[in-house]
Order: structure tokens, then sequence, then C-alpha cells
């Protein structure tokens, strides 16, 4: 359940640089981490300042991957696949608060979003090889590892177990918005009133520009992916965006995408992507995720109960869905 997110493109640089009109400096730097690529851009009283802090960003992201990372044999959360089925291993507080939040998520959407489903067998193809779905018999198999609510966590001795042997919990679909909103709040202390953190598209953005205007972010067609389809500007909050527009199948006429219901084994269809916005990175991360699952209706359905949270979304037909609680003065179509 992995998912990449593709379709946001932050195109702020052009409005910072030469502007130095209140003594601050912008200073960025990319970085590969937890899989993926990191754009960090911080504005801070003078380059020093800035390029120190965007060292503490990538310190903390990498201390985060060690612990969560899943293909890091010596990651807490590989000890905890490691001893699926014989025994619960013990957690610092704050994986334990994280796989909390996750298995949480994992219940309010019942199943769409499932914190296990790195058990899932990997019988989809999305690199051009399939030719004919699989069967209905293997599509079954592949999931029967996952589920979240075989996953025990004990609160009082701070320890997670996974009942089944084979299971396995993953933060890839919660992760990189855990890291960039930490990192977020963490500048925030430190007095670093301005930046943004970038993770393949999903990113924590605070403060302004250095000429005092919001942060512009571009919003790409999923169906036209190097054109802007719209721009939304964002002082404090978070984008996330899970899509499928680059990974998917079509059988019999029917587009399947490569983001997979846990539930069920079963690409999810209907929609294209999923922008959503809010206060926290990490939260947004799993609602976007989750509403490729659900579908058009189901998401929003579900989203509608989260009124500090909007989106943006495409179908598989390209019709766009913005929410009706999407701040209106905040979005402007580009052309």
């Amino acid at each position: 359940m992995k998912t990449k997110s593709f379709l946001i493109v932050s195109f702020f640089t052009f409005l910072l640089f030469g502007l130095s009109c209140h003594s601050q400096v912008l200073r960025k730097r990319t970085t590969s981490l937890m899989g993926g690529r990191f754009d960090i851009s911080i504005i801070a009283k003078d380059s020093l300042t800035a390029e120190q802090n965007i060292d503490i960003i990538i310190s903390e992201i990498s201390r985060i991957e060690n612990l969560i990372s899943d293909w890091k044999p010596s990651s807490q959360v590989s000890k905890i696949n490691q001893n699926a089925g014989i025994r619960p291993v013990k957690v610092d507080p704050e994986v334990f608060e994280l796989t909390k939040r996750a298995l949480h998520l994992s219940k309010i959407t019942n199943g769409a979003f499932d914190i296990s489903f790195a058990a899932m067998d990997k019988i989809w193809k999305f690199d051009g090889s399939m030719t004919e779905m699989p069967s209905a018999e293997a599509i079954k198999k592949s999931v029967e590892k996952v589920g979240y609510k075989n996953i025990v966590l004990d609160s009082v001795n701070s320890t997670i177990f996974l009942k089944l042997k084979g299971m396995k919990i993953g933060f890839g679909a919660l992760g990189e918005g855990y890291a960039t909103h930490k990192c977020q709040q963490m500048m925030l202390t430190k007095g670093i009133q301005s930046g943004i953190i970038n993770a393949t598209g999903d990113m924590s953005v605070w403060g302004t520009q250095i000429n005092g205007k919001p942060w512009n972010i571009g919003i790409t067609n999923p169906f036209e992916p190097s054109q802007v389809f719209a721009v939304v500007t964002l002082k404090q909050g978070a984008v996330t965006t899970s899509g499928s527009y680059e990974k998917f199948v079509i059988f019999n006429g029917k587009r399947y995408s490569h983001i997979i219901n846990p539930a069920t084994g079963y690409p999810s269809t209907g929609l294209c992507s999923v922008t959503v916005f809010g206060p926290n990175a990490e939260t947004a991360n799993g609602f976007s995720t989750s509403a490729m699952v659900l579908g058009e209706k189901q998401a929003e359905e579900f989203l509608k109960n989260y009124p500090d949270y909007y989106y943006i979304m495409f179908t598989d037909s390209g019709k766009m869905i913005k929410s009706k609680n999407f701040p209106k003065h905040h979005f402007k179509r580009y052309k």
C-alpha cells in the first residue's frame, strides 16, 4: 500500500530568489531519505542558521527512518515483524504511539488503510508485464496475512505483538508525513518561522515567503502531468497526495490502480489521485491513501467527518472533485 505522491508540484522557488527585503535568506537542499526524495527549504536570518537547521532536519528524518523502516533489519519495526507469531517486542514510546495511531486509522477506515499491508503478496505487476488478472484464489491468498485486528498493543509494557507468523507492519503510507510534520514542529520550536519539507510531494509547510506572501503550491493534472492544473496558497499545514496515474493496468476496459485494497487484495478503482490538505501531514497522508481505496463516494462520506481537512480528487474519467470546505480564496485555476 506504499503510495508515491507524484501529483504535487511545489513551484514557489521562482518567487523567492532575489527577495531579501526582510534581511532573511532562503536555503534549499535535496537529499534521499526514507527511500525517496526530500526537498528541504528553510528561511532564516542568515545562511549559516538556515544550513544548520537543514542539517538538523536531515538528522531527525534519518533517526526516524532507523526506527520505523521495515527494510532496515535493525529497526524496531523490523524486529516486530521478525517476531510475528512468536513474542511481543518492546519498543520506544514514539514507535508505540505511531503504531497506535496507525491502528486507529485502520479501524476508522474499516481496513481501507491497514498498517499490516506490508505482509501482502506482490502478485500484481505494474511494469507492463501483466497480460491477465491474477486468479481470485491467488488474490485471496495474497492478503491472508493482512489484518490489523491481529495486532496486539500493550501500553503498560510498551510492546507490539503480531499474532500470525508472516505478518508485517509498515509505515510506507504514513512515515514520510510523520517525519515532515515532526520536523516542522521542531523548527517552529527553534524559532524558524518559515519553510517547506517536501517528501516526494507529501509536504509540511509553515510561515510565508520572504516577501510575506503565502507559499504557492502547484497541483498537476494527473492526465497531463507536465501541466499545472491549479495553484493553492498555504501558510501553515500539510499537503499530501496519493495517486496512480503512472502505475496502473487495464483489463477489459477497467483501470486498476497500483494501490491495493488491503482487505480484498484487489487494486483500487475509480479515483486517479487524491490530494489532502490539513494541519498534520501524517494524518493527511493516511487520509489520501485511504480515500484512494474507499473510492469517490465513500471517501467523501469519510472525509466530511474531519472538517480540518479538505481535498481535491480526480476520478478515472477525469472529473475533478473539490471538497465543499475547500477555502475558496486559497484555490486558483492555473492557465
